[in-house]
């Protein structure tokens, strides 16, 4: 498999080879101790940094990401040394993130099916915390191949591809046609069943048959957005 030459040797060990190209899952990229830290900034931030969703709630760091551009805020010290970190394997092109969205996941909480976009880098790494997930990738609809006229009435369940077990403290990468061509979700679900559509299973130390139960799990989605204003550019002009 051909890798992006800025992709660091140690980055290139963890491709997941069931995956479309391009899947790396490191199994421990954080420690415990680490893991703690973080989960204690999260749960320190400052009340109004939460956004309460449907099936979930958020914070926002770094900016607010827009076609126009993202006015760029400054990143806290807990989440700028992991930007750092992630962007050292050469995940963004020998770019550096600076966007983090914190999502927390209650038991029973999950996202639809969707695609990141084009307003970051086509690159998405994320970090869990605190409890495992399921992250299930489809094909969007109308663009399953050979069969196009049947393609928009396909099911969720009809269109799912391959699913990867996200365990606490490991980090995702995603890039390329898994980036770019599918869309990736996390069913609300309380109970997890693995099966061998869990492509990652031996790297995640699991095999199929195990049944794992969700507990609140906390995601640290670290990107880069390449269209930043300077704060200095929009003060002056009246």
């Amino acid at each position: 498999m051909e890798h992006p030459p800025c992709i660091s040797e140690e980055l290139r060990q963890f491709v997941v080879r069931g995956a479309p190209q391009t899947v790396y899952y490191i199994p421990a990229f954080i420690s415990e101790e680490e893991e703690a830290h973080l989960l204690q900034q999260v749960y320190q931030s400052p009340k109004p940094k939460w956004t309460q969703l449907s099936g979930r709630r958020l914070q926002n760091w770094g900016g607010l990401p827009h076609p126009k551009g993202m006015l760029e805020e400054k990143m806290p010290a807990w989440l700028h040394s992991y930007c750092q970190k992630v962007s050292s394997h050469g995940a963004f092109s020998g770019k550096t993130a600076n966007h983090v969205l914190v999502n927390e996941y209650k038991p029973g909480e999950g996202i639809m099916p969707h695609e990141d976009g084009p307003l970051y880098h086509p690159t998405v790494t994320t970090l869990t915390l605190g409890s495992h997930t399921l992250l299930d990738f489809y094909t969007p609809v109308g663009q399953r191949a050979g069969d196009d006229d049947d393609a928009v009435s396909l099911s969720e369940d009809d269109r799912h591809l391959f699913s990867l077990l996200l365990r606490p403290r490991s980090l995702l990468v995603l890039q390329d046609d898994a980036y770019r061509n599918l869309l990736h979700g996390i069913g609300a679900r309380e109970l997890d069943v693995l099966t061998d559509k869990v492509v990652n299973l031996h790297a995640a130390g699991t095999q199929p048959g195990e049944t794992l139960t969700r507990g609140t799990r906390v995601s640290l989605t670290i990107r880069h957005v390449p269209k930043v204003l300077k704060t200095k550019l929009l003060l002056g002009k009246k």
